[in-house]
């Protein structure tokens, strides 16, 4: 769900990002999990060109006028939604099929948490965002290389007990948080800096 205006999630962070379970998975399902993520993927791809035009546009506006433009804040929202409960699917921290939807969905056992920033946003941040960002590229980058390997290990698994082991879980999640949060602060939908780690 969208944390509501002077709200934060549990962290403190205006973005979050949680996950009911672990549940049990269809082990057939497990085991055709990427083929079965094709769809999404294609959609997600085109979104994300038209998200990175929108994101070029909303850096010169704050930039300009210190305001995200809504209509356009709402998309990348909406987009990163999507985004979030394909990754949490695909990385088996959930079993439920995601929805081809964008923006929130209460019922689905992986919800982003965010409170987007629409206006009195911070220019300097803004036209220097490419350049903070590259402590936590460096950063994620070692932690999805460790999901990988989890991912996989997590994926025979779960093939043969038909669940991903609790620790597995909670780690892609963390992971998957700490994604999410640096993509909204790519996206240029929050001025906060990430913190660094996945809790």
């Amino acid at each position: 769900m969208t944390v509501t205006a002077g709200q934060r999630s549990q962290s403190g962070y205006p973005v979050d990002f949680e996950v009911d379970g672990p549940f049990s998975q269809g082990r057939l399902t497990v085991f055709f999990r990427f083929f079965m993520i094709i769809p999404h993927v294609i959609a997600l791809y085109f979104l994300g060109m038209l998200s990175g035009v929108v994101t070029l546009i909303a850096w010169f506006a704050i930039i300009i006028t210190g305001s995200y433009p809504a209509g356009m804040l709402k998309f990348s929202t909406d987009m990163l939604h999507w985004t979030a409960r394909v990754s949490a699917y695909t990385y088996l921290v959930t079993g439920k099929y995601p929805p081809f939807a964008m923006g929130e969905d209460a019922g689905y056992p992986a919800r982003l948490l965010v409170q987007p920033q629409t206006t009195g946003r911070n220019r300097m941040t803004t036209l220097l965002r490419i350049f903070m960002l590259i402590p936590h590229i460096f950063v994620l980058y070692f932690f999805l290389i460790l999901a990988s390997v989890v991912h996989f290990v997590a994926f025979w698994v779960a093939l043969f007990t038909g669940s991903v082991p609790v620790g597995m879980h909670n780690f892609l999640v963390g992971v998957l948080r700490y994604n999410m949060r640096y993509s909204a602060y790519a996206l240029l939908l929050v001025d906060d800096f990430p913190p660094f780690g996945t809790t």
